[in-house]
């Protein structure tokens, strides 16, 4: 972006400010070539694109943050009004362009634009509208940052990061969906609550689809390093499974209340994928439950299909999948979200 007249550093006669304010120190080295500037784009500025970018700013996870939408308008006016938050966050570099040059060079690109359902259109209408969407996003973005890392969040996410992954042609390492990350959250909220200790405390995850035929791995959640269940078995305490039902269903129906109360959700999404974007552009190796490719794992044969399984993130995207131990139940519950979402993508002729 073009800087304007009264963003130029230079003063009355062509004079350079930025060299006249400062007075330069002896024997200096120019900058190493071995450090460079870490820059995040992020598709759709909307409310979650939003969400995401502003949550990215104050954590200081970018030097350099490209927004990207087809409505110029609003695009530019949510890049100056992030502009003019500049003296409160951390130094960071904000452009803006309808056009996906300004995307160039990107380490991590975030994709949050789709399309919205029409009143009576199916499901599968709406996911044909948005794959047309993506072959326009997709094959850009792969252009001007062929080194990149895709992370999906529109929805259907599973599907749209399975779609994202034929069009860019890139590793399936390097092509992650945001899955079921926040609803893992929404899961160590209710058990925290529950059990009134810290959720930051409690170990869970919700894998599979994120949807309706998510899985929640009842056998692996642990507070404070203890099982949870087999703590109860041991100690003799009695719980009903429909108890623990319910609570999975309140994860799954979290987004359809909040969305029912305020219109949409963006916040906590914004902090999901701020936490994915740290773990990855920091190397932090921490695991995630997102969405990767999962054919041949947990017994998962339905093709290549992309759901969310913990897995481990640092900076070349996807380093591995937890190998998590499974109940026959859940592994059941997870070959079968896998297939609903085989037979989904299969529709699309992708």
């Amino acid at each position: 972006m073009k800087k304007t007249a009264s963003s130029s550093s230079l003063g009355p006669g062509g004079l350079d400010i930025a060299q006249a304010f400062f007075k330069p120190i002896k024997d200096t080295a120019p900058p190493s070539l071995n450090k460079r500037q870490t820059k995040i784009s992020v598709v759709g500025v909307g409310n979650v694109g939003m969400a995401i970018a502003q949550t990215i700013l104050t954590q200081g996870l970018a030097d350099e943050l490209a927004l990207v939408d087809i409505d110029p308008n609003k695009l530019r006016g949510e890049m100056l009004d992030l502009q003019h938050a500049a003296a409160f966050l951390p130094r960071t570099s904000i452009l803006a362009s309808a056009d996906y040059s300004v995307t160039a060079d990107s380490d991590l690109c975030i994709v949050t634009a789709g399309a919205r359902q029409n009143p009576g259109e199916s499901r599968l209408g709406l996911l044909q509208r948005n794959v047309a969407l993506f072959s326009k996003i997709v094959p850009p973005l792969a252009r001007y940052s062929p080194e990149t890392i895709l992370l999906i969040v529109s929805n259907p996410v599973d599907v749209l990061t399975y779609v994202a992954w034929k069009l860019s042609g890139f590793p399936s390492n390097r092509v992650i969906g945001s899955g079921t990350n926040l609803d893992s959250s929404r899961f160590r909220f209710l058990i925290a609550d529950h059990l009134d200790v810290n959720a930051q405390d409690v170990q869970a995850y919700i894998v599979g689809e994120h949807g309706d035929s998510s899985v929640a791995l009842w056998s692996s959640i642990s507070v404070g390093g203890v099982p949870v269940l087999s703590f109860l078995e041991r100690e003799q305490i009695t719980y009903e499974k429909a108890t623990l039902e319910q609570i999975h269903k309140q994860v799954v129906d979290g987004a359809y209340e909040v969305i029912s109360l305020k219109g949409y959700t963006c916040w906590a999404i914004g902090y999901s994928v701020a936490s994915l974007a740290r773990a990855i552009l920091r190397d932090q190796r921490r695991i995630h439950p997102v969405s990767v490719l999962a054919k041949g794992l947990y017994g998962i044969d339905a093709g290549d299909v992309f759901l969310s399984l913990p897995a481990q993130l640092g900076r070349s995207g996807v380093m591995g999948v937890t190998n998590v131990h499974l109940t026959e139940e859940e592994a059941t519950r997870l070959r079968h979200s896998a297939a609903t979402l085989h037979e989904l993508q299969s529709q699309l002729g992708v």
